[in-house]
């Protein structure tokens, strides 16, 4: 009896040792489910656009905690906070269980689970608790696009093969395009008001544990210190916080295509957009990133790296072969081949003005042209266009202003400089090409080495948030060179570019490559 008696009393304290032990590992589990809450919501708190509030109710207080960007508010306000309000009269909260009993939406979760709370979170859901220290909490489903077009496609990037998708202009609508492909909490959107009489608020939003520190104050310093009195677009903010305003390249990259600001924001770049204005802007910016597309990435790696670099011979086509034809056709007739100068001198033979300003008055057609066929109505515009460079270009030739082969160059130059995916590199490239062609009416060859010179040194010299322009050629980064000339293969970009700094080099793993075939054979 007494060796039955202290095997109860064994057994007894066996079943209390295991009982403290599992309300132990419970304390310690529902303590690490809250402080791993805590911390995602510590996180999510340094985005303005997430609401994290107490909510009174008559001997009760809850707290609720959502993404103003992706609930619908109208939902949150009749559905959630007014049936609380009403129902409180039934008695204090006792369980977060009792929440969906007293409100109106059926789609609500209750769970401790941090992996739920953050998925459904950026998914939007609201958190509701009864308390700071509750892990347990109701998830509600207060999702909606407000205000969302029906139809915003990018109006001046037009893509033939990727998501059409663009940006408007309300802010919160922008940052819900966001979040709705970076869907991550550490995607923060920061916001600061700018404009002493417009009051214009600005969004600053990059990845944390991507983007540097030091880039991140860079532009939140240069954005608080502006003292402006109206902000209507982003590309006002463009010009007054660039690293240098004498130059006609642009130090940031505009863009109204949400696939860009996803990619850029990934590389580790920040970007930055005002209320009212569909255009981001992303920075640093290098001279290379003006001549990608997003389109290098929807196709096949070779395909991607032949136009990439096709664009950039349009490029350099676009802004010397005119002063080249001056040139030659002035200082340097020994360079043109036997074959070619018997065409040339009948085609200038009647033209009573010399090569320069033949060039300059059709250069000049040229953009007038273009800007009218740019403020004109869509169809309008393109029939301007069409038509009136035909009928013009005729003109002129019958006429003997103009020779038929300059007509061809300045065309093919035209064409050429339409290839820049970005409007402004584009304007930036029209404008080159007059100072090329002045500089080889008076030095001829020597006039264009001399402009040559002059643009690389100035390119050289620029910065885009304190990062060379040039890079990755000057200074060389080997590294990133995989991903500027040419587009490399997804197994050989796994890493973000050198020059920005990122915080984590590494963007994804690649997929071994495989000896076997998936499928064996036999």
């Amino acid at each position: 009896m007494g060796e039955q008696s202290n095997q109860q009393k064994h057994t007894g304290t066996s079943n209390t040792s295991l009982e403290e032990a599992r309300l132990a590992d419970e304390n310690q589990r529902l303590k690490t489910d809250c402080s791993h809450l805590d911390q995602l919501l510590h996180q999510a708190k340094q985005s303005s656009d997430f609401i994290h509030r107490e909510i009174e109710l008559p001997n009760q207080t809850l707290i609720i905690s959502y993404f103003k960007t992706l609930i619908d508010t109208t939902l949150l306000q009749q559905n959630v906070l007014r049936p609380l309000q009403e129902r409180a009269s039934e008695g204090v909260l006792q369980d977060i269980e009792e929440i969906p009993a007293r409100i109106t939406i059926h789609e609500v979760d209750i769970t401790d689970q941090i992996k739920d709370i953050q998925a459904k979170l950026l998914g939007g859901y609201a958190i509701v608790r009864r308390c700071e220290g509750d892990s347990k909490c109701a998830l509600v489903n207060l999702a909606g696009q407000d205000g969302v077009r029906s139809s915003n496609d990018t109006e001046n990037e037009f893509s033939v093969v990727g998501p059409k998708l663009g940006f408007v202009e309300d802010i919160d609508i922008n940052i819900h395009l966001l979040r709705t492909q970076i869907n991550i909490p550490n995607l923060i959107a920061k916001e600061i008001t700018i404009g002493t009489v417009s009051h214009t608020k600005v969004a600053i939003v990059y990845v944390d544990g991507i983007t540097n520190e030091e880039i991140i104050q860079m532009v939140e310093k240069r954005l608080q210190d502006i003292d402006f009195d109206v902000i209507f677009d982003t590309s006002q903010l463009d010009q007054i916080i660039s690293d240098n305003s004498l130059t006609p390249f642009p130090l940031f990259i505009s863009t109204e295509r949400l696939d860009r600001v996803v990619y850029a924001l990934i590389r580790g770049q920040i970007a930055v957009i005002s209320d009212g204005s569909p255009y981001f802007i992303m920075g640093p910016a290098t001279l290379f990133d003006f001549f990608v597309s997003p389109e290098d990435y929807y196709l096949p790696w070779l395909l991607g790296t032949v136009f990439r670099l096709i664009r950039i011979l349009g490029v350099v086509f676009s802004i010397f072969a005119t002063s080249a034809y001056v040139a030659v056709t002035t200082f340097h007739y020994e360079m043109i081949p036997k074959e070619m100068l018997e065409p040339l001198i009948f085609s200038r033979k009647n033209v009573p003005f010399p090569p320069v300003l033949e060039v300059l008055f059709l250069e000049i057609t040229i953009e007038f042209l273009r800007e009218a066929g740019a403020r004109l109505p869509t169809k309008i515009g393109q029939t301007l266009g069409i038509v009136g460079g035909i009928i013009i270009g005729q003109a002129e030739v019958e006429a003997s202003l103009s020779s038929n082969i300059l007509i061809i160059i300045v065309a093919l130059s035209a064409l050429a400089s339409f290839t820049t995916p970005i409007y402004k590199m584009s304007n930036t490239i029209r404008f080159l090409r007059f100072p090329m062609i002045i500089l080889a009416a008076v030095w001829g060859s020597l006039g264009i080495v001399i402009g040559t010179a002059l643009l690389l040194i100035h390119l050289t010299r620029l910065r885009s948030l304190g990062v060379a322009y040039t890079m990755p050629i000057y200074p060389l980064k080997l590294k990133d060179l995989t991903d500027s000339f040419i587009r490399s293969s997804y197994q050989y970009t796994t890493m973000r570019m050198s020059f920005v700094r990122p915080k984590s080099l590494i963007r994804y793993i690649p997929r071994s490559r495989r000896k076997k075939q998936d499928i064996d054979e036999d």
